[in-house]
């Protein structure tokens, strides 16, 4: 295995990463987290944080370290369609061709298109949408299996013309894949894939545990202690979420869809493009790969689960960032918490002049002061003495927030009305703001988010 540490961060940046997961894993609770961060279209730093492994017994707890794999879940979904595309470069399959031209006995099988289940629009049943393992899950499942019961049952909307996430349909993509190609998925995705990007540590979960090196699975009930989560049965993860992987070995391929190097330039587009339904409305979904605008940045991105993981994987395509996020409990958004935190700190998106604005007043309120060469007359009043000392004792012992951002704006009272959000580990203040033409601030009230 490659080295999995890097360190090429400005320090500055790095403090600010350090800080957002330390605490998301606080507040979360969750054991640990591995992160990778690519800037520039270069992965330039990877640290574990917490414990892979806790104590138990005798046995001391096992900190987490970059060389650790973690299960990555349904973020394995984007291999599987980037498989099928590159299998379509070789003229092997059309995407817009039916499913049954390939695996027969499906319900509609000459009406549901590759595009359609590669972009969760052909209304095929999920087999797996629980956060929990189920009972029948711990037994061994083939894919042909999984086809012969949920593969069969009556789609649940006509083809195209809703968006539903549905596990079962990567198992028709994977067993579509292992029919062309004639060897197994994952054969097929390390010699086309792994190893040519230098993913030296892929493991194929669906087909064995990963190993005491690794991080081990947790999960809790309610708000009980972490418990090791059970491992499903062999098969029943298969091409919807087989794979496991250092966060460096993620942001390997991520490095990869920004530089474009494993699939054609029209295979990219297909993959990152929004598949629009029948009636023309958008889904945010291209090929196995959410399609978002983030603060008018386009996100490729994906989250994934599995029995005691969560992962997420945002990649700022046009910005040269990505961050990739593993975490060892399931039922727990901490993993997206953290990449949604950080991508925009990577990719150094500057705040705009009324983000700047109201982030300077607040650093101002929690020391008691306030600039009322700012303020209309109004305002000023309202900031009395006691005004004063209560946005300071209440702020103070909160510390520099996490992030401000503003959500909201529009016209009111010949007057600009914001929204901005303030985002802390543990909670989310709402501010809002009312400016005249001239600039000057007639409402700064910060409340607690709904």
């Amino acid at each position: 295995m490659c080295a999995q540490t890097v360190d090429a961060i400005d320090p500055d940046l790095r403090g600010r990463i350090d800080r957002i997961v330390s605490q998301v894993l606080q507040q979360t609770g969750v054991p640990s987290a591995s992160i990778a961060i690519v800037q520039h279209g270069k992965t330039v730093y990877t640290r574990a944080y917490g414990d892979a492994r806790l104590a138990e017994g005798a046995e001391p707890a096992v900190p987490a370290t970059p060389e650790m794999r973690y299960s990555i879940g349904s973020i394995s979904k984007q291999f599987t369609a980037a498989a099928i595309l590159l299998l379509q470069e070789e003229g092997q399959l059309s995407i817009d061709d039916p499913v049954g031209k390939y695996v027969s006995g499906l319900t509609r099988g000459n009406d549901v298109t590759i595009r359609e289940i590669l972009s969760h629009t052909s209304g095929c049943e999920d087999y797996w949408p629980e956060d929990y393992l189920m009972t029948p899950m711990l037994q061994a499942e083939s894919a042909q299996q999984i086809l012969d019961t949920w593969g069969k049952k009556p789609l649940d909307f006509e083809p195209g013309t809703q968006w539903q996430y549905s596990n079962t349909n990567y198992v028709i993509a994977g067993r579509i894949v292992e029919k062309v190609a004639g060897e197994p998925l994952f054969d097929f995705l390390t010699q086309r894939i792994f190893r040519p990007l230098g993913m030296k540590s892929v493991w194929n979960s669906d087909e064995a545990a990963l190993t005491q090196a690794d991080a081990t699975a947790y999960y809790r009930h309610a708000l009980g202690p972490l418990r090791m989560a059970p491992k499903e049965g062999r098969g029943w993860m298969f091409a919807a979420g087989e794979l496991a992987m250092t966060a460096h070995d993620l942001a390997l391929w991520d490095e990869s869809l920004m530089a474009k190097t494993i699939l054609k330039p029209a295979s990219y587009k297909e993959m990152f493009t929004e598949v629009k339904l029948k009636d023309g409305k958008g889904t945010h979904y291209g090929l196995g790969v959410e399609v978002r605008d983030r603060d008018g940045h386009r996100s490729i991105e994906h989250s994934g689960e599995v029995s005691g993981f969560v992962s997420d994987n945002e990649v700022l395509i046009d910005d040269g960032t990505a961050v990739a996020v593993l975490t060892n409990q399931d039922a727990v958004g901490a993993a997206s918490m953290i990449a949604r935190l950080a991508a925009p700190l990577v990719a150094g998106y500057p705040l705009a002049p009324a983000e700047e604005q109201a982030l300077e007043i607040y650093r101002g309120l929690q020391l008691g002061l306030i600039d009322r060469s700012l303020l209309a007359p109004n305002l000023s009043d309202y900031f009395t003495t006691e005004a004063l000392g209560d946005y300071q004792s209440s702020l103070a012992p909160l510390g520099e927030p996490l992030s401000l951002r503003q959500t909201h704006s529009e016209l009111r009272g010949g007057m600009t009305f914001r929204e901005f959000e303030i985002v802390y580990p543990n909670r989310r203040l709402e501010l809002t703001t009312y400016t005249y033409p001239d600039g000057k601030l007639e409402q700064y009230l910060i409340a607690p988010e709904e």
